[in-house]
């Protein structure tokens, strides 16, 4: 099982939600509501926040990679 999926799998319903709702963005290519930044010292990887919830992609050309799915205070922002 990825890492993604775990990550989903620890989350509850209404996270799962949250999550779904913010992917649907992504995929459109519509960042105008979501609270996105790119992080320090990384190329191209950027966080979305939506209450304790953290999405870490990563955006090339014109795709989008997401790297991890986690609560905030996990291991959300620690350097890997």
């Amino acid at each position: 099982m990825d890492k993604i999926k775990k990550a989903l799998n620890r989350l509850s319903l209404e996270e799962k939600q949250k999550i779904k709702e913010i992917l649907l963005q992504i995929d459109k290519g519509s960042f105008q509501n979501l609270d996105t930044k790119k992080l320090k010292g990384k190329d191209n990887i950027f966080r979305i926040r939506k209450g304790n919830i953290r999405i870490i992609f990563c955006k090339r050309n014109n795709s989008i990679k997401i790297l991890t799915i986690e609560r905030r205070g996990s291991k959300t922002h620690k350097k890997r």
